[in-house]
């Protein structure tokens, strides 16, 4: 990880386009103000200063919004950031939403940004960082920093433990970002945060910027007019190392009878699904995908055979993934929980495995420096078309049976809840599922072409959907968000339900009330899995208070479900809706029952021998 901390190195010449990741693609950003009328401005102006110079990078680089708490620190930034006219702050209740909301916002846009204070605001929002670090999402991560005079003196300032070192909030923020710059002198300002903003870019992972807290209204020639944009160079492959990995891959192909291709969450940071799907085509391979990976690849695919999930599969999808004798893994991560407690029954002998920038064939060579997107571009040209598992799933294939329709006034069911929820999906739509059993009710829904779908896998921090809902729906106002999060986890970020009514989000949040901890229960049962139940709905409305568009029910029954979607979707459709769904608390899928037991088992192993 690279630190830099008060260089006075000068400033690289750049030039070019600002090159940012958006929905999985490369975007050209143009230079916002042309040189003819920027250079206008003068050193004196209040355009020429540190603050308006991060702004403007900002937005260059995709961002038109920014998630923020404010602190005495950081209030004269906040003023510089909020003077361009194409960046919206969103004020949020806390710091740890306010990441959780970039995390959201970068989901959408390829990149997100928060602004918050100095150490009490930096290490409340570092749990959302380190989330979106897992996750490799570029969040970058704006912190007003102490006065560059007080560096060195010895001086203990407020907001920090009591030392008269600054470091700390720096030192916690180097394991979760990829790069750190420490802004407290004006010569390098301009190299530093191009720096951070492209390597976030590049990387694809959160940065950490910290701006001297008078540092911000301060002019500086470097920043007399619109910089030039940087140029994020394009990444491209050792060309013999991309003809070797596409000649091993292709030998090793053509010898299998019933080869298949499973999608993980690199596909993301690879900018590689387009790619993948390509390969898909030509190959006729059976495609599916990882769960992490659901709204990566396209669902109305004719190949797509649902999500390889081990003992927790799609149906029919893990039997023909296991039984192949060869498999594609494009960005997979295999952790405990994606592995269902280390469970899958794959071989490494028969799997290709494709990460962003290297190809491992079987138990042979592995190719560096071979970008994914251009080796499955590159092998799609020349790959033979071997339809075989995709004909054994579809000879297998027998269509799910819909559950038992609730009787009049019978507690509803999650599993017949869950069937309304799919018609109400379409290319105007984007689920959000929070860590719990909504990740696996989620799983399950067909996803139509266009409709978006996010969850936290890898970090599994509960709470994250309140922020990350805020953060997606702000990215992108022309869909409709449909949230779904467990009570447990709405206990924990609630607040900034209150920023969505604020900004006049339009999302339909289903919070899942079946008394506590459910993930948790199946896991390891005990009664801290229990919780204080809320009158959610009252909560709502007195964040609500009576501003902005706002409509909240709760529902028993499936009538009363299916009344509540039906409002929502015609006369409550340009209003945030909040359906409190109660349901039993043992009522779970059975997905969660099984994977449950399996981390459990895997969590619960004896130590080794010593």
């Amino acid at each position: 990880m690279d630190t830099k901390i008060g260089s006075i190195d000068a400033c690289k010449s750049a030039n070019g386009d600002v090159c940012s990741p958006t929905n999985g693609t490369v975007a050209s950003i143009h230079e916002s103000v042309p040189a003819s009328s920027s250079s206008a401005i003068s050193v004196g102006s209040s355009e020429a200063t540190l603050g308006r110079h991060l702004a403007r990078r900002l937005v260059q680089a995709g961002v038109t919004d920014i998630f923020s708490v404010p602190g005495d620190f950081n209030l004269t930034l906040l003023d510089h950031l909020i003077a361009e006219p194409e960046l919206k702050n969103i004020g949020c209740c806390n710091e740890l939403n306010a990441g959780y909301a970039a995390d959201g916002y970068a989901r959408s846009r390829g990149v997100g940004a928060c602004v918050v204070t100095f150490t009490v605001g930096g290490l409340s929002v570092l749990n959302a960082i380190a989330g979106a670090y897992s996750e490799n999402l570029p969040v970058i991560c704006i912190v007003g920093g102490p006065n560059s005079n007080d560096f060195g003196t010895n001086r203990i300032l407020h907001h920090t433990i009591g030392l008269p070192d600054f470091s700390q909030e720096l030192r916690c923020f180097q394991t979760v970002t990829c790069y750190q710059a420490v802004v407290n002198n004006l010569e390098d300002a301009h190299e530093q945060i191009d720096k951070a903003i492209s390597t976030a870019l590049k990387e694809s992972k959160p940065v950490y910027i910290s701006i001297s807290c008078n540092l911000a209204a301060t002019p500086h020639p470097t920043f007399v007019r619109d910089p030039v944009p940087f140029s994020l160079t394009p990444r491209s492959s050792n060309k013999m190392g991309l003809e070797a990995a596409v000649e091993a891959t292709l030998e090793f192909l053509n010898k299998a009878v019933k080869p298949v291709m499973v999608g993980g969450v690199k596909l993301r940071v690879a900018k590689a699904s387009d790619a993948f799907v390509k390969l898909a085509d030509a190959s006729g391979y059976a495609m599916a995908v990882m769960p992490s990976a659901k709204g990566l690849v396209p669902e109305h695919h004719p190949h797509f055979i649902g999500t390889y999930w081990g003992a927790v599969s799609t149906p029919f999808c893990s039997e023909i993934v296991e039984s192949a004798d060869a498999y594609i893994f494009a960005g997979p991560i295999f952790n405990d929980y994606s592995s269902v407690g280390y469970s899958l029954l794959l071989k490494k002998e028969k799997a290709i495995v494709v990460h962003p920038d290297r190809v491992t064939v079987a138990n042979g060579q592995t190719f560096g420096c071979v970008l994914m997107s251009e080796f499955f571009t590159e092998l799609a040209k020349r790959v033979k078309r071997n339809e075989t598992a995709y004909e054994n799933y579809h000879r297998i294939f027998v269509p799910q049976g819909k559950p038992l329709k609730c009787k009049a006034r019978e507690p509803l069911r999650v599993n017949a809840m869950f069937q309304h929820i799919q018609k109400m999906l379409s290319s105007e739509t984007a689920v959000i599922a929070e860590t719990g059993d909504s990740w696996f009710n989620c799983q399950k829904l067909k996803l139509p072409k266009g409709c978006g779908y996010e969850f936290q896998m890898q970090y599994g921090s509960i709470g994250w959907s309140v922020g990350a809902t805020l953060g997606y729906a702000q990215a992108v106002p022309e869909k409709r968000v449909l949230s779904f999060i467990g009570d447990g986890s709405f206990q924990v970020t609630a607040q900034d339900v209150s920023t969505m009514l604020r900004n006049g989000q339009k999302t339909i949040i289903f919070l899942i009330n079946n008394g506590g901890y459910t993930i948790e229960v199946e896991i390891h049962d005990g009664p801290y899995n229990v919780i204080k139940n809320w009158n959610y709905t009252a909560l709502v409305d007195a964040f609500h208070n009576g501003e902005g568009n706002c409509w909240t029910t709760k529902v028993r029954y499936e009538e009363e479900l299916v009344e509540a979607i039906k409002t929502a979707t015609t006369e409550k459709k340009d209003s945030f809706c909040f359906i409190e769904v109660i349901l039993h608390k043992d009522d779970t899928s059975k997905e969660l029952l099984e994977w449950g037991s399996r981390v459990a088992a895997a969590n619960g192993r004896p130590p080794n021998p010593q």
